[in-house]
């Protein structure tokens, strides 16, 4: 993930997460196994906040504004990890012709 993003509601940086070493990305790793297994997030982990942005300056009406969604990192890492699982699943069952 790339450096300097916005930490989302767990307070917790991509940089915090790079020097875990080891023994960090190791109980990581269980916790995201443990979530992926069970299947139930825990609820600090499926918080957003939603920002609204003004696509121009002075911007009042809804179509004006674009939304960005903070979340935790840890939840992305989560979210990754369940999608190229799933493509690696799916793949063998998509024939060329499909994109």
């Amino acid at each position: 993930m790339k450096h300097g993003k916005a930490i989302g509601p767990d307070n917790i940086s991509v940089e915090l997460i790079g020097a875990l070493e080891d023994f960090g990305i190791g109980k990581v790793t269980h916790l995201l196994n443990e979530i992926y297994n069970t299947g139930q997030i825990p609820t600090d982990l499926s918080k957003s906040i939603f920002i609204a942005l003004p696509k121009k300056t002075g911007a009042t009406e809804c179509e004006l504004h674009r939304t960005i969604s903070l979340m935790s990192h840890i939840t992305k890492i989560l979210l990754k990890i369940i999608m190229l699982r799933i493509r690696n699943k799916m793949k063998p069952e998509i024939a060329e012709e499909q994109c």
